[in-house]
């Protein structure tokens, strides 16, 4: 019993000295994926648009890749401290990455049949214009957002409702002009389908 309880007392030692660069960084990207998949953040990389609940998806396969590397790496490392009990809870981090999951597979499914438009051209420090545009049923909606030079947007700038599932960005329905202060997309409708508002201002950060 005397080895058993010496053992107990070097791994409550290793859990107050013994620092875990891995489980920080791993449960720190679940926390990244999880709030990304969860909020509307847009990223444009070469002209491309890629929705923030791909982004989620990407950095949860990736970190949970990476956790399973380590494990197998500390379970074929020799020592006692393998066999310890963990510092700090799994839980947290299955927690985190359940959140991350259902955050990628709720934007994905929001997404089906949405169309990302990257307009040009650009204003004033790269500022450009995007817009997604999707319709169900007979509504269609759409929305523009402001990415900066970071190719970040973080919320929508504006949005609008349509008619019959009308989207007229990818009609050609629309203008976009730029001014030292910044952009304004005008949308229009036709007859049978109209689009409110048309206005909408777009000014990065």
């Amino acid at each position: 019993m005397r080895p058993s309880g010496a053992k107990s007392e070097r791994c409550r030692a290793g859990r107050v000295t013994r620092p875990a660069p891995d489980w920080t960084v791993t449960t720190g990207c679940l926390l990244l994926a999880a709030a990304v998949g969860w909020s509307g953040v847009l990223l444009v990389v070469a002209g491309h648009v890629i929705p923030g609940w791909t982004v989620s998806a990407t950095l949860l396969v990736v970190t949970l890749i990476l956790m399973g590397v380590l494990a197998v790496r500390r379970r074929s490392a020799a020592g006692p401290a393998p066999s310890c009990p963990r510092a700090r809870p799994a839980f947290v981090r299955g927690l985190l990455a359940a959140a991350a999951g259902l955050g990628s597979v709720v934007g994905g499914l929001n997404d089906l049949g949405a169309q990302y438009h990257v307009l040009r051209p650009t204003g004033p420090g790269g500022c450009t214009a995007v817009v997604r545009e999707e319709s169900f049923l007979l509504a269609g909606s759409g929305a523009v957002y402001a990415v900066g030079p970071t190719g970040i947007a973080w919320r929508e700038s504006g949005s609008w409702r349509a008619d019959d599932g009308y989207r007229p960005v990818a009609s050609g329905s629309y203008e976009l002009s730029w001014s030292r202060t910044g952009g304004v997309l005008v949308v229009s409708g036709t007859m049978v389908d109209p689009v409110y508002p048309g206005l909408h201002s777009v000014d990065c950060p």
